[in-house]
């Protein structure tokens, strides 16, 4: 399936590349293929130590990948990174965005990343729970968007149905409250599926609250993680995934 070329996109597919980040972080790769798994790298508010941004890398990529190979004919490149105060943001498409209970965006950072989502990007945030870290997410996220309300994403939306109708609402866990036998993290008792729309009404923030999807990705071949809940975060998110690349 061929990427839609938006006519607000900056740059265009190239060789891949890697540069050498500061910190001993992971690899930064330049997009070469149809889809590339991009995690978003942002400063958090200190309960991470900076690394908040990191969870689940890169098991969670690499399961994913592995899914979009299997389940579509989307020709996936290397997972890569990139920061919001990076040049090349906008040639990734498609960002990945864990922990954002923790994430602090300064108004820099928010202005980037309102451009990039009205110019065609998508974010999906994920690994976030309770009450307290919902509040830290939108303190960012109001700065990104001040103007444009978070709503429940409606059954009928199209992103629920673009290759697969996901029409189930369990709550998707990680593999720790799993253990204690629970599906919930702190007060985060009630799974969310949220999103924010532009002013066409397509879903440029895809809001995974309560849930973690990368631990589902991450311990896809784990026999203590349940399967049905791993195929239903790989369902949702190569949802997003062909959303992003058709709208």
């Amino acid at each position: 399936m061929a990427m839609r070329r938006r006519s607000g996109w900056l740059g265009s597919i190239a060789v891949a590349t890697l540069a050498v980040p500061a910190s001993g972080d992971p690899p930064r790769t330049v997009p070469a293929s149809e889809f590339r798994f991009t995690r978003l790298q942002y400063a958090d508010l200190g309960y991470g130590f900076g690394r908040s941004w990191l969870v689940d890398y890169p098991e969670a990529e690499i399961h994913f990948g592995r899914a979009i190979a299997r389940l579509t004919r989307v020709e996936i490149g290397e997972p890569g990174i990139v920061n919001l105060r990076d040049d090349d943001l906008f040639d990734y498409p498609w960002l990945y965005a864990v922990e954002v209970g923790r994430w602090h965006l300064d108004d820099q950072e928010a202005a980037k990343l309102r451009e990039y989502l009205l110019r065609g990007g998508f974010l999906m945030v994920d690994d976030f729970h309770g009450t307290m870290e919902w509040r830290r997410f939108m303190e960012s996220m109001q700065k990104v968007f001040p103007d444009r309300p978070v709503v429940d994403i409606a059954d009928e939306d199209e992103v629920l149905h673009v290759l697969y109708d996901v029409d189930q609402r369990i709550q998707i866990p990680g593999i720790a409250p799993l253990s204690r036998g629970v599906t919930y993290e702190r007060d985060g008792v009630t799974p969310y599926w949220r999103g924010i729309y532009d002013d066409r009404g397509r879903l440029m923030v895809a809001i995974n609250f309560n849930m973690d999807l990368g631990d589902a990705w991450e311990h896809a071949d784990d026999p203590r993680y349940p399967e049905p809940m791993t195929a239903l975060a790989y369902r949702f998110a190569v949802n997003y995934v062909i959303y992003a690349m058709t709208h």
